[in-house]
């Protein structure tokens, strides 16, 4: 698996300084052990320029003849408190990724955690994904300014050099540090950083509410905390054992706020408030201020991250536009929210990718990063952008993503459940499906109440079985077909009602005839992973801001973007798409009426013949970022 000519080297880079710990440290149990016996913690409550202080820790190498750089990390989800307290070895928190690395520990930081504004026991008002501030106001960039201020003028041997790093919702306020930064701030890493919560991270895509999400992680998350404490709870008390259940019995949204949340989840409120692309949203979209003067920018994202995937590509973008003078990189692995950081990234459900893809990462991507820009190491193969190709299961370097030698490919809906290179020439052609929101799409078929990551690989045998799914193949590919890039839907669409969403989703389907051996990728014979899929609301189809409802029969054409894949079907392999109207819990029931789905009654959900068009003047089609491989020519 691992070839010299796609992977970047092993061997660690030179560097001038000795290690902190020159024995390797072997596993986490001996982390904790060097952590505590090399480290001491520090408390600090920091002032922000608005009289605010922050909650922060310091974890510092007792050596003090020599000079550390800082990695700091800002968080809403609760630091270690207390200075005698250590993390533990057995925390699931991603917090302690660098604290117990035994590469980091063993080359030497000083490792700072920091309650955001608002958040357990730091001062001040929790904002969610808050805005950037006018001018001598206060936000979460001039928070981070601060931090550092205050860090590189008290922390004890610390060499006024900075990294700032986070995941999920920690990768946010990574972003952030680079906005206006202290001179000291030398690199950041946006990791699954939460980045536009309306058009495609988390809680919404497209418009459409993700509401197994967004339900799940503010009926925990979203309650008001009166003042600074130590402790938050989360979970919630689940009434059935399924969340399919659990939700349709729910019935409309206004039922959350009446059965469950009472009014009290702020953010939830508000996502009820702002059914549009509004001023609202258009605050909380920090790409416009991604602008890095100085510090290099690693993001850090996964192919299956069922969270923040669009995230990772866009502020990837966002800085790599607006930032000429800036190192600006890009990691995607094939890893699920913060696998890189959580898991070995060897596997995801009943796909396998024969090697631990996480360990490769953190040693020869993450750390030499840090390492060049706070301790002034050499560096092994600079890149841009370091991408795993499932399928192939290696790590590719690219000069700039989405690669530049990827075309775009259109392949176009055809008769009978084909997928087809050649436009279509019929006068007038069509498929179509009843969509009923009281039996709606499942988006896996496993009975859970944990929103799993693994449906992002999942066998949609059971989608493809059902009357309200589309299902559309090429024959069995002759070669390698590689996609790298964002995939572009483009179809003609039309419903007996008002309104109606659109779900795409792409897939691989394996031969039936063998299963690949294991360790070599997808095992299960005939099936039918998925590989990216997303949800468009129809309404938006002409403006977020100023939705437009169908004329009912009329077609209309929707257009809208899956996030990026990079992922190479091998020969004997179909590709495939399928196209339903709804993806349940995972995204709220549309009423399939043009109504405010936070106001809609039980009577607002009807019945609707959904009806997508393939002939000469509406072809349908979704274009495809071919980066290798040529697809199977057929008549349509």
């Amino acid at each position: 698996m691992l070839t010299a000519l796609t992977l970047l080297t092993l061997t660690a880079a030179p560097c001038a300084e000795p290690p902190l710990v020159a024995t390797p440290i072997k596993d986490g149990d001996e982390a904790n052990r060097v952590l505590r016996e090399h480290y001491v913690k520090h408390e600090y409550r920091i002032p922000m320029r608005d009289g605010v202080k922050l909650y922060t820790v310091a974890y510092v190498p007792r050596v003090q003849t020599r000079r550390w750089p800082v990695l700091l990390l800002r968080t809403p989800y609760g630091v270690t408190h207390g200075v005698d307290n250590y993390p533990d070895v057995k925390t699931p928190r991603v917090l302690a990724r660098f604290v117990l690395s035994p590469a980091a520990l063993q080359d030497g930081f000083i490792f700072v955690h920091q309650d955001v504004r608002g958040r357990l026991l730091s001062e001040g008002t929790f904002v969610d994904v808050r805005p950037r501030a006018p001018k001598g106001g206060t936000d979460e960039a001039t928070d981070a300014f601060d931090t550092v201020d205050f860090l590189v003028k008290h922390l004890p041997a610390n060499n006024g050099h900075v990294g700032v790093w986070g995941v999920s919702y920690p990768g946010f306020y990574a972003a952030q540090a680079a906005i206006d930064a202290h001179p000291a701030v030398k690199a950041v890493s946006p990791q699954a950083p939460v980045t536009d919560w309306y058009l495609g991270d988390d809680f919404h895509h497209n418009g459409a509410l993700f509401l197994f999400d967004a339900f799940g992680f503010f009926s925990s998350f979203g309650k008001p905390r009166p003042e600074p404490t130590r402790k938050q709870s989360w979970g919630f008390a689940w009434t059935e054992g399924d969340a399919y259940e659990f939700f349709l019995k729910l019935g409309p949204l206004s039922e959350v706020n009446r059965l469950h949340f009472k009014g009290e989840i702020a953010f939830w409120n508000d996502v009820l408030a702002h059914p549009n692309r509004d001023a609202f949203w258009k605050a909380r979209d920090p790409r416009p201020h991604y602008v890095s003067q100085g510090p290099a920018v690693l993001t850090v994202g996964g192919l299956y991250d069922a969270e923040d995937l669009w995230g990772a590509v866009e502020t990837y973008k966002a800085f790599q536009a607006q930032s000429p003078k800036a190192d600006v990189r890009l990691v995607l692995g094939p890893w699920r929210h913060g696998g890189w950081a959580r898991t070995d990234g060897d596997k995801l459900g009943d796909v396998s990718f024969g090697w631990k893809t996480s360990k490769h990462y953190q040693d020869t991507v993450e750390l030499p990063f840090f390492r060049r820009y706070l301790k002034g190491c050499a560096e092994p193969a600079p890149f841009e952008a370091y991408v795993f190709e499932s399928g192939t299961n290696l790590f590719t370097a690219h000069d700039v993503w989405p690669p530049k030698g990827a075309r775009g490919t259109p392949v176009y809906f055809g008769p009978s459940q084909r997928l087809t290179s050649q436009p279509p020439k019929d006068a007038q052609a069509s498929d179509d499906w009843l969509s009923d929101p009281n039996k709606p799409v499942p988006y896996r078929s496993k009975w859970s109440l944990e929103n799993e990551g693994e449906y992002m690989v999942e066998d949609q045998r059971f989608a493809a079985r059902r009357p309200d799914v589309l299902v559309y193949q090429t024959p069995p590919l002759e070669e390698d077909v590689a996609l790298a890039g964002p995939v572009e839907v483009d179809v003609f669409f039309s419903t007996s009602s008002t309104d109606a969403d659109v779900v795409v989703k792409l897939i691989d389907v394996s031969p039936y005839d063998r299963e690949t051996p294991e360790g070599a990728g997808v095992r299960l014979a005939g099936m039918q992973q998925l590989v990216r899929a997303e949800v468009f609301r129809g309404r938006f189809r002409e403006s977020f801001e100023k939705p437009t409802a169908f004329t009912p029969d009329e077609p209309a054409r929707v257009r809208f973007t899956l996030p990026d894949v990079s992922h190479t079907w091998r020969p004997g392999h179909r590709l495939m798409v399928q196209v339903q109207s709804s993806w349940f819990p995972l995204v709220d029931r549309n009423p399939q009426r043009f109504v405010d789905p936070a106001k809609a009654t039980e009577a607002d959900f009807v019945k609707a013949t959904h009806r997508l068009w393939r002939d000469a003047r509406r072809p349908s089609r979704v274009v495809l970022p071919v980066l290798r491989g040529k697809l199977p020519t057929s008549s349509p």
